[in-house]
């Protein structure tokens, strides 16, 4: 039960990930105002990172950044960490 609740989360929240990026890619083209990055990174942080992840495969966006793709893949390595370390204990 509890595996589903956090699947669910993890889809929601990837999903406002992808808008943001979408917002954010619209907004870049326009030459209007832009995401922080660091709104974008909390979004990944909480849950978000899978649509991030999509967004910029698709989208394009964000993809040739170093320093910001160094992050997301931290953040990344975290969620997996934190994955590893509770399937372990669970166990």
């Amino acid at each position: 039960m509890t595996l589903w609740i956090v699947a669910g989360v993890y889809a929601m929240v990837s999903s406002v990930a992808l808008a943001a990026y979408a917002i954010d890619k619209r907004a870049a083209v326009r030459g209007r105002w832009r995401t922080r990055e660091r709104t974008l990174h909390l979004i990944e942080a909480l849950g978000g990172w899978p649509g991030a992840l999509l967004a910029r495969r698709y989208l394009r966006h964000k993809s040739r950044d170093a320093r910001f793709l160094i992050v997301s893949w931290l953040i990344i390595l975290a969620h997996a960490a934190g994955w590893c370390l509770w399937l372990t204990l669970k166990v």
